[in-house]
Protein backbone atom coordinates (compact mmCIF):
# COMPACT_ATOMS: atom_id res chain seq x y z
CA UNK A 1 0.00 0.00 0.00
CA UNK A 2 1.76 3.23 -0.92
CA UNK A 3 1.64 6.02 1.71
CA UNK A 4 -0.57 9.38 0.47
CA UNK A 5 1.63 12.31 0.02
CA UNK A 6 2.27 14.49 2.35
CA UNK A 7 2.31 17.60 -0.24
CA UNK A 8 -1.37 18.59 -0.53
CA UNK A 9 -1.65 21.10 -2.98
CA UNK A 10 -2.63 24.35 -1.97
CA UNK A 11 -6.09 25.43 -3.66
CA UNK A 12 -5.59 27.99 -5.90
CA UNK A 13 -7.50 30.99 -4.26
CA UNK A 14 -6.08 30.34 -0.86
CA UNK A 15 -2.77 32.11 -1.81
CA UNK A 16 -4.19 35.22 -3.28
CA UNK A 17 -6.33 35.79 -0.57
CA UNK A 18 -4.09 35.15 1.51
CA UNK A 19 -1.61 37.86 -0.28
CA UNK A 20 -4.24 40.56 -0.18
CA UNK A 21 -4.81 40.47 3.23
CA UNK A 22 -0.61 40.47 3.96
CA UNK A 23 -0.64 43.52 1.18
CA UNK A 24 -3.37 44.96 2.92
CA UNK A 25 -1.92 45.14 6.54
CA UNK A 26 1.54 46.37 4.70
CA UNK A 27 -0.31 49.50 3.02
CA UNK A 28 -2.22 50.27 6.84
CA UNK A 29 0.92 49.96 8.67
CA UNK A 30 2.72 51.97 6.13
CA UNK A 31 -0.04 54.93 5.76
CA UNK A 32 0.47 54.96 9.67
CA UNK A 33 3.71 56.47 8.59
CA UNK A 34 2.69 58.10 5.71
CA UNK A 35 0.40 60.41 7.40
CA UNK A 36 2.91 60.76 10.26
CA UNK A 37 5.36 62.24 8.12
CA UNK A 38 3.91 64.16 5.76
CA UNK A 39 2.01 66.31 8.36
CA UNK A 40 5.60 67.18 9.93
CA UNK A 41 6.63 67.60 5.63
CA UNK A 42 4.07 70.57 5.75
CA UNK A 43 4.95 71.82 8.92
CA UNK A 44 7.88 71.76 7.90
CA UNK A 45 7.24 73.84 4.52
CA UNK A 46 4.76 75.83 6.50
CA UNK A 47 1.77 74.46 4.06
CA UNK A 48 -1.31 74.96 5.69
CA UNK A 49 -3.78 71.21 7.33
CA UNK A 50 -5.78 72.28 3.76
CA UNK A 51 -3.08 72.33 1.63
CA UNK A 52 -1.15 69.45 3.35
CA UNK A 53 -4.10 67.37 2.69
CA UNK A 54 -5.01 67.92 -0.86
CA UNK A 55 -1.54 68.34 -2.27
CA UNK A 56 1.31 66.89 -0.30
CA UNK A 57 -0.27 63.90 0.90
CA UNK A 58 -2.49 63.47 -2.29
CA UNK A 59 0.39 63.63 -4.28
CA UNK A 60 2.16 61.03 -2.50
CA UNK A 61 -0.31 58.49 -2.40
CA UNK A 62 -1.43 59.05 -6.12
CA UNK A 63 1.90 59.19 -7.55
CA UNK A 64 2.82 55.50 -7.39
CA UNK A 65 -0.48 54.81 -9.19
CA UNK A 66 -0.29 57.42 -11.72
CA UNK A 67 3.43 56.24 -12.55
CA UNK A 68 1.09 52.65 -13.06
CA UNK A 69 -1.01 53.94 -15.69
CA UNK A 70 1.48 55.53 -17.28
CA UNK A 71 3.57 52.60 -18.07
CA UNK A 72 0.04 50.46 -19.21
CA UNK A 73 -0.50 53.13 -21.70
CA UNK A 74 2.74 53.51 -22.74
CA UNK A 75 4.32 50.28 -22.92
CA UNK A 76 1.73 48.15 -22.17
CA UNK A 77 -0.45 45.95 -25.32
CA UNK A 78 -3.69 47.42 -26.67
CA UNK A 79 -5.75 45.31 -24.03
CA UNK A 80 -3.21 46.88 -21.21
CA UNK A 81 -4.01 50.36 -22.60
CA UNK A 82 -7.94 49.84 -22.14
CA UNK A 83 -7.06 48.74 -18.52
CA UNK A 84 -4.89 51.92 -17.88
CA UNK A 85 -7.45 53.89 -19.05
CA UNK A 86 -10.41 52.10 -16.96
CA UNK A 87 -8.52 52.75 -14.12
CA UNK A 88 -8.11 56.74 -14.67
CA UNK A 89 -12.19 56.22 -14.96
CA UNK A 90 -12.31 54.28 -12.02
CA UNK A 91 -10.20 55.22 -9.62
CA UNK A 92 -12.21 59.08 -9.26
CA UNK A 93 -15.40 56.79 -8.96
CA UNK A 94 -14.12 54.51 -6.42
CA UNK A 95 -12.94 58.19 -4.45
CA UNK A 96 -16.29 60.05 -4.74
CA UNK A 97 -18.29 57.06 -3.01
CA UNK A 98 -16.48 54.45 -1.17
CA UNK A 99 -13.25 57.12 0.51
CA UNK A 100 -16.07 59.69 1.33
CA UNK A 101 -18.30 56.66 2.98
CA UNK A 102 -15.63 55.44 5.05
CA UNK A 103 -15.15 58.52 6.88
CA UNK A 104 -18.70 58.75 7.36
CA UNK A 105 -18.70 55.10 8.71
CA UNK A 106 -15.47 55.80 10.96
CA UNK A 107 -17.16 58.91 12.30
CA UNK A 108 -20.31 56.75 13.00
CA UNK A 109 -18.57 54.03 14.57
CA UNK A 110 -16.02 56.58 16.80
CA UNK A 111 -19.30 58.33 17.65
CA UNK A 112 -17.49 61.80 16.22
CA UNK A 113 -19.47 64.37 14.57
CA UNK A 114 -18.84 67.07 12.29
CA UNK A 115 -18.53 70.78 14.48
CA UNK A 116 -21.18 73.15 13.03
CA UNK A 117 -18.71 76.10 14.06
CA UNK A 118 -18.30 78.97 11.39
CA UNK A 119 -14.52 77.55 10.37
CA UNK A 120 -16.11 74.09 9.19
CA UNK A 121 -18.73 75.90 7.38
CA UNK A 122 -16.43 78.03 5.87
CA UNK A 123 -13.99 75.06 5.25
CA UNK A 124 -16.86 72.89 3.38
CA UNK A 125 -17.12 76.07 1.33
CA UNK A 126 -14.11 75.75 0.53
CA UNK A 127 -14.43 71.95 -0.47
CA UNK A 128 -17.43 72.52 -2.21
CA UNK A 129 -14.79 74.36 -4.75
CA UNK A 130 -13.05 72.01 -5.00
CA UNK A 131 -15.73 69.93 -6.35
CA UNK A 132 -16.99 72.49 -8.73
CA UNK A 133 -13.38 72.55 -10.10
CA UNK A 134 -13.15 68.65 -10.37
CA UNK A 135 -16.56 68.81 -12.26
CA UNK A 136 -15.29 71.23 -15.04
CA UNK A 137 -12.24 69.10 -15.45
CA UNK A 138 -14.24 66.00 -15.30
CA UNK A 139 -16.76 66.84 -17.92
CA UNK A 140 -13.81 67.88 -20.69
CA UNK A 141 -12.09 64.92 -19.70
CA UNK A 142 -15.24 62.61 -20.65
CA UNK A 143 -16.52 65.03 -23.69
CA UNK A 144 -13.03 63.89 -24.91
CA UNK A 145 -13.50 60.25 -24.77
CA UNK A 146 -16.25 60.59 -27.40
CA UNK A 147 -14.33 62.80 -30.23
CA UNK A 148 -11.50 62.00 -32.03
CA UNK A 149 -9.06 65.19 -34.22
CA UNK A 150 -5.82 65.27 -34.81
CA UNK A 151 -4.91 67.75 -32.12
CA UNK A 152 -6.43 65.50 -29.52
CA UNK A 153 -2.90 63.88 -27.68
CA UNK A 154 -1.91 67.63 -27.26
CA UNK A 155 -4.42 68.41 -25.30
CA UNK A 156 -3.16 66.47 -22.33
CA UNK A 157 -0.68 69.46 -21.88
CA UNK A 158 -4.23 71.27 -20.83
CA UNK A 159 -4.59 68.98 -18.11
CA UNK A 160 -1.42 68.94 -16.46
CA UNK A 161 -1.39 72.53 -16.04
CA UNK A 162 -4.58 72.67 -14.82
CA UNK A 163 -3.37 70.20 -12.16
CA UNK A 164 -0.34 72.87 -11.50
CA UNK A 165 -2.97 75.77 -11.19
CA UNK A 166 -4.90 73.87 -8.49
CA UNK A 167 -1.87 73.27 -6.24
CA UNK A 168 -1.24 76.75 -6.80
CA UNK A 169 -4.36 78.01 -5.61
CA UNK A 170 -4.89 75.10 -2.84
CA UNK A 171 -0.79 76.42 -1.64
CA UNK A 172 -1.49 79.88 -1.18
CA UNK A 173 -5.22 79.62 0.03
CA UNK A 174 -5.71 80.61 4.37
CA UNK A 175 -6.95 77.32 6.46
CA UNK A 176 -10.19 78.80 8.02
CA UNK A 177 -9.76 78.55 11.91
CA UNK A 178 -7.09 76.38 13.91
CA UNK A 179 -5.40 72.58 12.61
CA UNK A 180 -7.26 70.35 14.23
CA UNK A 181 -5.74 67.49 16.53
CA UNK A 182 -2.60 67.40 17.97
CA UNK A 183 0.85 67.06 15.62
CA UNK A 184 2.64 63.72 16.77
CA UNK A 185 6.21 63.15 17.13
CA UNK A 186 7.84 61.36 14.12
CA UNK A 187 7.52 57.89 14.38
CA UNK A 188 11.33 57.69 13.50
CA UNK A 189 12.26 60.09 15.67
CA UNK A 190 10.05 59.34 18.75
CA UNK A 191 12.67 61.15 21.28
CA UNK A 192 12.63 64.27 19.04
CA UNK A 193 10.27 67.08 19.85
CA UNK A 194 11.55 68.95 16.30
CA UNK A 195 12.51 66.07 14.17
CA UNK A 196 14.90 67.68 10.86
CA UNK A 197 13.94 67.45 7.66
CA UNK A 198 16.31 64.72 6.21
CA UNK A 199 14.40 62.67 8.69
CA UNK A 200 10.77 63.33 7.94
CA UNK A 201 11.47 62.68 4.06
CA UNK A 202 13.27 59.48 5.17
CA UNK A 203 9.99 58.72 6.72
CA UNK A 204 7.90 59.75 3.52
CA UNK A 205 10.15 58.74 0.88
CA UNK A 206 10.01 54.96 2.69
CA UNK A 207 6.90 54.86 3.45
CA UNK A 208 5.59 55.84 0.07
CA UNK A 209 7.88 52.85 -1.20
CA UNK A 210 6.19 50.14 1.23
CA UNK A 211 2.60 51.86 -0.18
CA UNK A 212 3.53 50.92 -4.31
CA UNK A 213 5.42 47.63 -3.44
CA UNK A 214 2.47 46.77 -1.40
CA UNK A 215 -0.17 48.14 -3.75
CA UNK A 216 0.96 46.32 -6.88
CA UNK A 217 1.08 43.22 -5.20
CA UNK A 218 -3.14 43.69 -4.19
CA UNK A 219 -3.45 44.36 -7.81
CA UNK A 220 -1.99 41.46 -8.65
CA UNK A 221 -3.99 39.43 -6.52
CA UNK A 222 -7.43 40.86 -7.33
CA UNK A 223 -6.15 40.34 -11.47
CA UNK A 224 -5.52 36.71 -10.30
CA UNK A 225 -8.74 36.23 -8.66
CA UNK A 226 -10.76 38.37 -11.04
CA UNK A 227 -11.03 35.31 -13.93
CA UNK A 228 -12.34 33.51 -10.69
CA UNK A 229 -15.25 35.50 -10.26
CA UNK A 230 -16.00 35.93 -14.11
CA UNK A 231 -14.79 39.71 -14.77
CA UNK A 232 -13.25 40.80 -18.02
CA UNK A 233 -10.34 42.85 -17.83
CA UNK A 234 -12.02 46.14 -18.52
CA UNK A 235 -14.51 45.62 -15.89
CA UNK A 236 -12.10 44.21 -13.68
CA UNK A 237 -9.91 47.66 -13.91
CA UNK A 238 -13.28 49.73 -13.05
CA UNK A 239 -14.39 47.67 -10.63
CA UNK A 240 -12.08 46.14 -8.25
CA UNK A 241 -8.97 47.43 -9.34
CA UNK A 242 -9.29 50.94 -8.20
CA UNK A 243 -10.31 49.01 -4.57
CA UNK A 244 -6.58 48.39 -4.86
CA UNK A 245 -4.93 51.79 -6.55
CA UNK A 246 -7.18 53.47 -3.76
CA UNK A 247 -6.63 52.31 -0.53
CA UNK A 248 -4.02 54.66 0.66
CA UNK A 249 -5.99 57.36 0.33
CA UNK A 250 -8.80 55.13 2.04
CA UNK A 251 -6.70 54.25 4.92
CA UNK A 252 -4.92 57.83 5.10
CA UNK A 253 -8.68 58.94 6.09
CA UNK A 254 -9.50 55.78 8.30
CA UNK A 255 -6.01 56.82 10.07
CA UNK A 256 -6.51 60.92 10.28
CA UNK A 257 -10.59 60.10 11.72
CA UNK A 258 -9.05 58.05 14.40
CA UNK A 259 -7.17 60.62 15.16
CA UNK A 260 -9.85 63.84 15.23
CA UNK A 261 -8.70 65.20 11.91
CA UNK A 262 -11.79 65.10 9.66
CA UNK A 263 -11.27 67.61 7.72
CA UNK A 264 -7.32 66.61 6.75
CA UNK A 265 -8.91 63.09 5.80
CA UNK A 266 -11.46 65.08 3.47
CA UNK A 267 -8.91 67.23 1.96
CA UNK A 268 -6.52 64.00 0.53
CA UNK A 269 -9.47 62.59 -0.61
CA UNK A 270 -10.58 66.38 -2.81
CA UNK A 271 -7.13 66.76 -3.64
CA UNK A 272 -6.54 62.68 -4.56
CA UNK A 273 -9.71 63.03 -7.00
CA UNK A 274 -7.90 66.26 -8.76
CA UNK A 275 -4.67 64.64 -9.48
CA UNK A 276 -6.77 61.58 -11.11
CA UNK A 277 -9.31 63.63 -12.99
CA UNK A 278 -5.69 65.11 -14.57
CA UNK A 279 -2.37 63.42 -14.56
CA UNK A 280 -3.78 60.02 -15.71
CA UNK A 281 -5.73 61.50 -18.00
CA UNK A 282 -3.25 63.59 -19.24
CA UNK A 283 -1.23 60.13 -19.77
CA UNK A 284 -4.19 58.67 -21.63
CA UNK A 285 -4.93 61.14 -23.76
CA UNK A 286 -0.88 61.11 -25.16
CA UNK A 287 -0.41 57.51 -25.22
CA UNK A 288 -3.82 55.93 -26.54
CA UNK A 289 -6.84 57.59 -28.65
CA UNK A 290 -8.94 57.84 -25.55
CA UNK A 291 -12.31 56.93 -26.87
CA UNK A 292 -14.58 55.50 -24.09
CA UNK A 293 -16.46 52.61 -24.22
CA UNK A 294 -20.29 52.13 -22.65
CA UNK A 295 -19.11 50.92 -19.04
CA UNK A 296 -16.74 53.64 -19.19
CA UNK A 297 -18.96 56.39 -20.07
CA UNK A 298 -21.47 55.11 -17.41
CA UNK A 299 -18.58 55.06 -14.85
CA UNK A 300 -17.81 58.99 -15.53
CA UNK A 301 -21.93 59.29 -15.33
CA UNK A 302 -21.82 58.18 -11.77
CA UNK A 303 -18.70 60.05 -10.71
CA UNK A 304 -20.31 63.34 -12.05
CA UNK A 305 -23.78 62.46 -10.33
CA UNK A 306 -21.90 62.12 -7.22
CA UNK A 307 -19.52 64.78 -7.05
CA UNK A 308 -22.23 67.23 -8.19
CA UNK A 309 -24.49 65.75 -5.08
CA UNK A 310 -21.43 66.33 -2.98
CA UNK A 311 -21.05 69.92 -4.18
CA UNK A 312 -24.47 70.72 -3.05
CA UNK A 313 -23.82 69.22 0.15
CA UNK A 314 -20.58 71.24 0.99
CA UNK A 315 -21.81 74.32 -0.53
CA UNK A 316 -25.32 74.60 1.98
CA UNK A 317 -23.71 72.43 4.86
CA UNK A 318 -25.73 69.74 4.34
CA UNK A 319 -22.50 67.37 5.25
CA UNK A 320 -23.08 64.66 8.16
CA UNK A 321 -21.37 61.47 8.72
CA UNK A 322 -24.67 59.94 7.87
CA UNK A 323 -24.67 61.29 4.44
CA UNK A 324 -21.43 60.40 3.73
CA UNK A 325 -21.76 56.62 4.79
CA UNK A 326 -25.07 56.73 2.22
CA UNK A 327 -22.53 57.89 -0.60
CA UNK A 328 -22.01 53.92 -1.86
CA UNK A 329 -25.57 53.60 -3.24
CA UNK A 330 -23.83 55.17 -6.31
CA UNK A 331 -21.13 52.85 -6.69
CA UNK A 332 -23.68 49.59 -5.97
CA UNK A 333 -25.80 51.56 -8.49
CA UNK A 334 -22.71 51.35 -11.27
CA UNK A 335 -22.51 47.33 -10.46
CA UNK A 336 -25.24 46.46 -10.85
CA UNK A 337 -25.82 48.36 -14.50
CA UNK A 338 -22.69 46.70 -15.33
CA UNK A 339 -23.22 43.37 -14.94
CA UNK A 340 -27.33 43.75 -15.73
CA UNK A 341 -26.58 45.03 -19.42
CA UNK A 342 -23.31 43.33 -19.78
CA UNK A 343 -21.50 46.62 -20.77
CA UNK A 344 -17.99 46.54 -22.33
Amino acid sequence: MVAPSRDVPMPPLLMPFALLIVSAGAIYIACEYFVNGVEWAGRKFAFGQQATGTVLAAFGTALPESVVTLVAVFRGSPEQKQIGIGAALGGPLALSTLAYAVVGICLLLGRRTFSQTGANRDWFRGLAGDQAWFLAIFACKLALGVVAFAGKPWLSVAFLLAYAVYCWREVRAPTPGEEEGVLERLKLAPRLEVPTSALVLAQVLASLVVIFVASRLFVRQLDALGPHLGLRPQVLALLLAPLATELPETLNAVIWVRQGKTRLALANISGAMMIQATVPTAFGLFFTPWLLQPALLLAGGVTAATILTMYVAFSRGWVSRTFLALVPVFYVGFIVAVLMLRLE
